[in-house]
C-alpha cells in the first residue's frame, strides 16, 4: 500500500468542539482534517498517516437513532475512501462507547478497518467487543496519551492490513469467544506446573483472566443511631411522577437529588420508578417499597433514629458502567458528608 495511511476519526460532541451535554442530540456532521484529540492521535499514529476527516455526532443521536447515525457514517466512509477508521477514545463514558461500537460496525460494513479503546467497564465492551477491535483506556481523559499510545500501532497495522494476533499479545481487549487451540501440552501438566511456581513463589501467569473487584472497607457502626441522621439512596430509579427531570432509565450519567423535608411518605401520585432493569408495577403502586420514607419515618417519631435526611438521591443502577457508578458514590458521599449526615440506608432493588 503506497502513500500515506489514510486515517478517519470519529469523535463525540464534546471532543468535536460542539458542545456539552446540551449539544448531545446533535447528528452527524464531516470536518476536515483533525479535530482535537485527533491531533494527537495524528502525531501517534506517525509521519506516514494523516487524519483526513473527522466524524461527529452527539452520544444521545447515536443513541436514540442508531440506524440513520450508522448510515450516515457509512455514507461519509464511502466518500473518504479511508484505509481505517478510528474512533474516540471513549474512556468511561458509555454513550460515547456505544457509539464508538456502532461507528465502528458500519465501518466494517463498508470493508474498513476500525478500531476503539475504551474503559473495560464501559458498556460498550459488552456489546462490542465480538466484533471490534477494542484497545483498553483508563477512566477518563487524562490518560488520553496513554490511551493513543497503545490504539495507534494496531491502527496502523489495521489500516495496512495487518491480521491482529490474540489479544493477550497484542493488548486489545478478548472477544470472549473460546477458539480450539493445541497449547503442546496437556491441561493438568500445566496446571500443576502453575502450581508448583505459585508454591515456590515463581511468577506464573492463569490461563483464566480474572478481574479482582475492589475492596472498600465497611464504615463503623453508628455510635447512637437515637441521635443519627439517616438519608436514603437508591439505584431503583425513583422519579417525580412524569419524569420532569429528564432522568435516564439505564446507565445513568448522573445522580437527582430530592427534597423531602416536608413529607411523611411518598405517593404514588407524586412519584414512580423508571428503571430498565425490573418490573416497576409494584413500585409504582407504592414508591415506599423503593425508597421506604414512611418506614424512617415512624422509626424517627419513636426515636429510635435520629432524624431522616431532607435529601434523597436516586438514580438508575443498571447498565451503569462501574467506574461511572465510583464516580456517582464519591459525589453523593460528599453532599451527605456536608450535610451532616450520620449514616445512609442504600435500598436494593
Amino acid at each position: 500500500m503506497g502513500g500515506p495511511l489514510r486515517v478517519v476519526h470519529y469523535v463525540n460532541q464534546f471532543f468535536g468542539g460542539i458542545g456539552g451535554e446540551d449539544q448531545a442530540g446533535v447528528g452527524v456532521t464531516v470536518k476536515p482534517g483533525a479535530v482535537g484529540p485527533g491531533r494527537a492521535l495524528e502525531a501517534a499514529l506517525g509521519a506516514d498517516a494523516r487524519v483526513e476527516a473527522t466524524i461527529v455526532c452527539g452520544d444521545n443521536f447515536a443513541g436514540e437513532r442508531a440506524e440513520d447515525t450508522a448510515r450516515a457514517i457509512a455514507e461519509a466512509l464511502d466518500r473518504l475512501k479511508p484505509d481505517v477508521l478510528v474512533a474516540g477514545p471513549a474512556f468511561a463514558s458509555g454513550r460515547y462507547g456505544l457509539a464508538c461500537v456502532l461507528a465502528c460496525q458500519a465501518a466494517r460494513g463498508r470493508g474498513v478497518p476500525a478500531i476503539t479503546a475504551m474503559h473495560p467497564d464501559n458498556p460498550g465492551v459488552a456489546v462490542g467487543r465480538r466484533d471490534v477491535c477494542i484497545v483498553p483506556t483508563g477512566t477518563a481523559a487524562t490518560s488520553m496519551a496513554a490511551a493513543l499510545a497503545a490504539l495507534a500501532p494496531l491502527a496502523r497495522r489495521l489500516g495496512r492490513g495487518e491480521t491482529l494476533g490474540p489479544a493477550e499479545v497484542e493488548g486489545y481487549i478478548g472477544s470472549g469467544l473460546r477458539r480450539v487451540h493445541d497449547r503442546g501440552r496437556p491441561g493438568y501438566q500445566r496446571a500443576l506446573d502453575m502450581l508448583l511456581d505459585k508454591l515456590h513463589g515463581r511468577p506464573y501467569r492463569s490461563e483464566v483472566p480474572y478481574a479482582p473487584p475492589e475492596r472498600v472497607t465497611p464504615a463503623p457502626p453508628l455510635a447512637d443511631l437515637a441521635r443519627a441522621r439517616i438519608a436514603m439512596v437508591t439505584t431503583g430509579g425513583l422519579v417525580r411522577k412524569g419524569n420532569p427531570d429528564r432522568q435516564v432509565s439505564a446507565n445513568a450519567v448522573r445522580y437527582h437529588r430530592h427534597e423531602v423535608a416536608e413529607l411523611e411518605s411518598l405517593s404514588p401520585r407524586d412519584w414512580e420508578a423508571y428503571h430498565a432493569g425490573y418490573f416497576n408495577h409494584i413500585v409504582n403502586s407504592n414508591p415506599n417499597y423503593i425508597l421506604p420514607l414512611s418506614f424512617l419515618r415512624d422509626l424517627e417519631r419513636q426515636g429510635r433514629i435520629g432524624k431522616v435526611h431532607e435529601h434523597i438521591y436516586a438514580l438508575p443502577g443498571v447498565s451503569t458502567p462501574v467506574a461511572v457508578s465510583v464516580g456517582h458514590g464519591r459525589r453523593i458521599a460528599e453532599d451527605l458528608k456536608t450535610g451532616g449526615v450520620d449514616g445512609a440506608l442504600l435500598v436494593a432493588t
